[in-house]
């Protein structure tokens, strides 16, 4: 690199510049962030107060990441995204604050003027993950090792979801929802539950994460009344429909109630449908 990038690269005010990175003149970096070397950040970025960026990693396009992210090396962030219809619009990539993004993960831009891939805040995406165009991640996720997400997907918070799997486009995974390893997740995944298989098959209800996120302690949560919904949801003889309308004329708590409401959503046309439980 010569002389008259590496004085460019070193002139943010609170910010370490690596020499051999990259920063356009354009691009907004607050205080404490860290460029490493070799490193790329391209205009119309704007990074939050002490994030990290690790080598050769590349943050190109409208991107917006928060404060205090940990990006690993080989990462890559608002590229174009991996779609046919893609005819050059000006999308964007917003990430929140407190993420960790290991080695060799991409997070495309949207598709469409105007469109939008979000990340929440306090996620884990490990090695090789992929985040494809207009998606919508939660907050207090953890994506593990190889996850390939395919684009217009929605993660919803806490959920965990295994490694070495790909979820098709359009499918809603829902709040506390865990995924096994190796699955196939080509339907939505209700919240509270745990999947596996292939094809992915739900198990029932995601109990040892549900006790580990404190919800039992919550006065208005009741799991025996959440098991029972779900029951009558998934073993019983009526189809979806019918044994929704039949959930929410009896007694819900919070939670049975965003499973209904999930699930109602979920068998409209517009989605791909809840993942059928293994008999």
């Amino acid at each position: 690199m010569d002389r008259k990038n590496t004085e460019l690269n070193t002139s943010f005010s609170g910010v370490k510049v690596h020499p051999s990175a990259y920063v356009d003149p354009s691009a907004e970096l607050h205080d404490g962030v860290i460029v490493s070397q070799g490193a790329i950040v391209g205009p119309d970025v704007t990074i939050g107060k002490g994030t990290e960026i690790g080598p050769n990693a590349v943050i190109t396009g409208r991107t917006q990441i928060g404060a205090n992210n940990k990006i690993f090396p080989n990462v890559f962030i608002g590229l174009d995204p991996q779609d046919l219809k893609y005819k050059g619009a000006s999308t964007e990539v917003i990430i929140g604050d407190n993420n960790t993004f290991r080695e060799c993960v991409t997070i495309n831009k949207a598709t469409n003027e105007g469109e939008k891939t979000i990340i929440g805040s306090n996620n884990l995406l490990m090695a090789y993950t992929h985040i494809g165009h207009n998606c919508e991640l939660g907050n207090r996720i953890v994506l593990s090792n190889s996850v390939q997400v395919a684009g217009h997907v929605k993660v919803e918070d806490k959920a965990i979801i295994g490694g070495c799997l790909g979820i098709h486009q359009f499918v809603h995974i829902g709040y506390l929802a865990m995924i096994g390893g190796m699955t196939r997740v080509d339907r939505d995944v209700p919240p509270f539950c745990l999947a596996e298989g292939h094809p992915g098959r739900l198990r029932g209800l995601n109990r040892i994460g549900i006790k580990r996120s404190g919800l039992m302690e919550n006065k208005e949560f009741d799991l025996k009344l959440l098991q029972n919904t779900w029951n009558l949801l998934f073993k019983s003889s009526d189809v979806m429909s019918d044994a929704l309308d039949t959930a929410l004329k009896g007694k819900l708590d919070l939670s049975s109630t965003k499973l209904c409401d999930f699930l109602k959503d979920s068998i409209s046309k517009e989605r791909r449908g809840p993942m059928p439980f293994l008999n």
